[in-house]
């Protein structure tokens, strides 16, 4: 029995494969004699049940991403007022004329507040300053420009410092101070928060005019 069927399986194979071999040769003639577009020979299509709509889209599979919002104006925070043992928020500045010098102090001073446990608030810098220097001739009244010196400043804000650790701070940064480097440490104001800005008289202007 099986070798009966075995040999009905491979005579049904051979003939749909000469049917096969038969309809390629007579779908060739027709198109290369008589010109018979190839979508009317292909009428009848083999999927139905799959629908083809929808086929490379592949947005619907991306997460949703929300709208981005304006960035909001910086608000100044809420100044932390000293107590008996703690000094408030105050401002390390750093100042001079070699730009390298200056990051390098302040960066410094960051990581030696970070070692001390002393809470570091932010650490910015302020736009550079350009100054002119102006020479006068030695014969005549007229001034002509000399030198341009350009004055970078950085900020480490820092708060919570206990009084007791205060002398031994700027003990340490004095003397690591580097030459030609200004150190300044005061309380933090809102006249320090304001300096961080650019100022625009202008704009102010018509805001002002707007609201009267």
């Amino acid at each position: 029995m099986n070798y009966l069927t075995s040999i009905k399986k491979v005579i049904l194979l051979q003939n749909t494969r000469a049917l096969m071999c038969a309809a390629s040769s007579v779908q060739n003639e027709l198109l290369t004699t008589q010109k018979v577009p190839w979508g009317a020979l292909l009428t009848n299509r083999q999927y139905r049940s799959m629908p083809t709509h929808g086929i490379g889209k592949y947005r619907h599979l991306l997460p949703k991403t929300l709208p981005k919002k304006k960035k909001d104006k910086i608000q100044m925070k809420q100044i932390k007022a000293a107590s008996d043992t703690e000094f408030g928020v105050l401002n390390v500045c750093v100042s001079g004329y070699d730009m390298t010098l200056v990051e390098h102090y302040s960066q410094y001073i960051h990581n030696f507040c970070n070692h001390l446990d002393i809470k570091v608030v932010e650490s910015y810098a302020l736009p550079t300053k350009t100054t002119e220097v102006m020479v006068m001739q030695d014969q005549g009244t007229k001034m002509y420009v000399d030198g341009i010196l350009k004055t970078y400043e950085r900020f480490v804000q820092i708060s919570e410092m206990k009084a007791t650790l205060c002398p031994i701070f700027m003990e340490v940064l004095l003397k690591n101070q580097p030459e030609g480097v200004q150190l300044c440490v005061k309380e933090h104001t809102e006249a320090d928060f304001q300096s961080r800005f650019k100022a625009r008289p202008e704009l102010e202007g018509l805001i002002a005019k707007m609201n009267n």
